[in-house]
């Protein structure tokens, strides 16, 4: 072998080695910017409209995810129950993706008949021994299904804020 041919291989090699790396970095990267349907208990459909009872602190909230959190963070805090926007945005984006209608059929609980509902997963006993009043007494009803669940957490954690998978 000649030194022309050995320098040829070598950078031939190196071209194939970097276009690997690129062709797999950007793959990488396309499935992490690719969102994870599975994360939610179903898939997402449209939210619709559902009114709750707004808080003196919440008047005027919008009617979606960002306004029932405000709504919700309103009653908590004249209730005396921890939590902040960050910490029950973050579950609600696990439990639900934010689908106020999202419904879990498959674990233990929906075996058992009580399935776990709405933005924050809540099964129907849990919501009626957390519910706030002052909040509709559905727990599919966005406002009442995050201050519940964020009162179910704030005893069992001492903050939805602490909750970080599954409770």
């Amino acid at each position: 072998m000649t030194a022309i041919t050995a320098a040829s291989r070598l950078a031939r090699l190196r071209n194939l080695a970097v276009t690997g790396l690129v062709t797999t970095g950007a793959a990488a990267a396309a499935l992490t910017l690719t969102p994870a349907t599975a994360h939610a208990a179903e898939a997402p459909k449209a939210a619709p409209a559902i009114a709750s009872k707004a808080p003196a602190g919440a008047k005027g909230a919008a009617n979606n995810l960002d306004g029932w959190i405000k709504q919700s963070l309103a009653i908590m805090k004249a209730k005396g129950i921890p939590g902040t926007y960050e910490g029950l945005h973050r579950n609600i984006m696990r439990e639900s993706s934010g689908n106020p209608n999202a419904q879990n059929n498959y674990d233990v609980n929906a075996k058992n008949g009580i399935p776990s509902k709405g933005l924050l997963q809540v099964i129907d006993p849990t919501f009626k021994a957390f519910h706030v009043a002052g909040t509709a007494n559905s727990s599919t009803d966005p406002v009442a299904n995050i201050t519940a669940a964020a009162n179910y957490a704030a005893h069992r954690y001492g903050s939805i804020d602490n909750v970080n998978s599954a409770y």
